[in-house]
């Protein structure tokens, strides 16, 4: 699956603010449930204000646990639960490592 073009320039943004200093963790409300997010900012002057625009929060708990990655055997499909969580434990343990959980 292709990552569609606004994911790209979000993406490009995100990396110029933080590479600028323009990049903060802002603690809000999650508009549905209310609970608390951590949420990733660009940090934007307008009219002598600061604003700032949120690209995601920070997963909670475990964040291998919050996502299953893509395939590498089915260019269009995920890992299932099972199959994500048995290379949970390598990733993990390679990222101890100081490794970025890459085998190699």
């Amino acid at each position: 699956m292709a990552i569609p073009e606004y994911a790209r320039a979000n993406f490009g943004t995100l990396l110029r603010a933080a590479q600028d200093g323009n990049l903060a963790l802002m603690e809000c409300l999650d508009t549905r449930t209310e609970e608390t997010r951590f949420v990733l900012c660009a940090v934007g002057r307008a009219d002598g204000d600061y604003v700032f625009t949120p690209f995601g929060h920070l997963a909670d708990g475990n964040p291998y646990n919050a996502y299953l990655p893509p395939n590498p055997g089915n260019a269009g499909g995920f890992l299932s639960g099972s199959d994500a969580s048995s290379d949970e434990t390598s990733t993990a343990a390679d990222n101890k490592r100081g490794g970025h959980g890459n085998p190699t």
